[in-house]
């Protein structure tokens, strides 16, 4: 047990008391803010930021600059979708309101008020006009992280090109993992910020790549982390599934 423990958490002797209690204090508000998410809870988004940054100033100290950009763009796509929901919960309820003054309707707005009470947020389902979205949106994160690699010497050299030595057969087996994930994570972000049902599948195919790949890397609690977030984005997804056919059903009540 002594052993295991010192592998999963031995790499922490040299960190400093801050940044393993920064890490701590994001991995908590990131499963609070998937956990709020799978709830369509807008707080979500606001909890999510402060991971989200917190991570970004972590990630940058440790050097993980591609993990770092993805937390980056977290942090923009958190504010979009945040304005995103908030606009959707106002239309639900003004069409609720708008309702509730049209006697004609009264009986069925009292069941529809009973579930858009519950269930705030409406989702979706994917559609075609978002795929050539997520296809630029993939190529562009996996060419820009690739980028980032390429140059990686530079950044490490203090952003000098005096004695770096740059090229593709620098590149690794993480990075390339890198690019994937990277990739996969910002179609999901995007995807959840626009209600879409399908973004929890692509958390589940990153959240499941990462677990091993964070604790290569040394990250023990953010692996474990996306241990919680793999299996919470199964569960959320089938909850979204749920919460769609019963908006479904109560718009054609």
């Amino acid at each position: 047990m002594a052993e295991l423990l010192n592998w999963l958490f031995g790499q922490y002797a040299d960190y400093p008391t801050l940044f393993i209690a920064l890490e701590l204090i994001a991995v908590i508000f990131g499963v609070s803010s998937v956990l709020l998410a799978s709830k369509t809870n807008i707080l979500a988004f606001p909890i999510g930021l402060v991971s989200t940054a917190i991570f970004v100033y972590l990630l940058w100290k440790w050097q993980l600059f591609g993990d770092m950009f993805i937390n980056a763009y977290y942090s923009v796509m958190s504010i979009y979708g945040w304005i995103n929901w908030t606009q959707n919960k106002n239309n639900i309820e003004i069409k609720k309101h708008q309702d509730h003054i049209n006697p004609t309707s009264q009986p069925q707005d009292e069941r529809g008020q009973n579930t858009d009470a519950q269930y705030a947020i409406e989702v979706e389902h994917l559609s075609k006009k978002d795929v050539p979205i997520l296809s630029a949106l993939a190529a562009a994160t996996i060419a820009f992280v690739a980028l980032v690699y390429y140059f990686r010497p530079v950044i490490n050299n203090n952003f000098s090109f005096d004695g770096a030595v740059l090229g593709l057969h620098l590149f690794t087996w993480v990075d390339y993992t890198d690019m994937l994930t990277t990739a996969l994570f910002l179609m999901a972000m995007w995807l959840m910020a626009r209600r879409k049902i399908e973004h929890w599948l692509l958390w589940i195919i990153a959240d499941a790549i990462s677990v091993p790949l964070y604790f290569y890397k040394g990250l023990t609690f953010t692996a474990l982390q996306y241990v919680v977030f793999t299996l919470i984005a199964i569960w959320a997804y089938y909850e979204w599934q749920r919460r769609y056919r019963l908006q479904s059903h109560a718009a054609y009540a």
